[in-house]
């Protein structure tokens, strides 16, 4: 388990820095650093092969604040040769039509500048119309949703950091 693993997220409310913390802290050990978007530069990808990033959904399908400001800025990072993997937060109740939209867009993004995505999510289990995040039937990434179905995000983040831990071969 030589491999680092650099988490980066932005967070509204403290929900999806509560989730990050959950996450690395499953992983074990120090294989994990967390990155505040808020305070992050897109050179800091560059320490990294693996990387988790983490964004609310905000308003009506938006990036949270921070990542909206870095946004832009992705297009100097180089992805290519990374693996990559996303969780979101959001409410799939209230925002039935955007549900983890945040993370289809960065998703998408990191993807064209070169990202391999892993941690792919079945969308059983989730109650929403429609959302950005979807990709051949599952999230790009791990959707959670501690408005709704807090009672289920511990055992959700446990079964996806295992199967990360294959996908980034550790």
């Amino acid at each position: 388990m030589s491999k680092k693993i650099g988490l980066f997220y932005g967070t509204q409310t403290g929900k999806t820095e509560a989730a990050a913390e959950i996450i690395r802290d499953a992983f074990g050990g120090d294989i994990v650093t967390l990155h505040d978007v808020s305070q992050t530069d897109v050179a800091d990808f560059d320490e990294y092969e693996c990387l988790i990033i983490g964004c609310p959904t905000w308003n009506i399908g938006e990036l949270q604040s921070d990542w909206e400001g870095l946004y832009q800025d992705l297009d100097d990072a180089d992805f290519s040769g990374k693996t990559v993997a996303y969780f979101g937060t959001g409410d799939q109740i209230g925002y039935a039509d955007n549900f983890q939209d945040a993370i289809g867009i960065l998703e998408e993004k990191i993807t064209e500048l070169g990202g391999k995505t892993v941690g792919y999510w079945s969308k059983d289990g989730y109650d929403f119309s429609d959302s950005k995040a979807l990709r051949n039937g599952k999230f790009c990434g791990l959707a959670l949703d501690d408005d709704n179905q807090s009672d289920l995000t511990d055992d959700r983040i446990k079964s996806w950091v295992a199967q990360l831990k294959t996908e980034f071969g550790l």
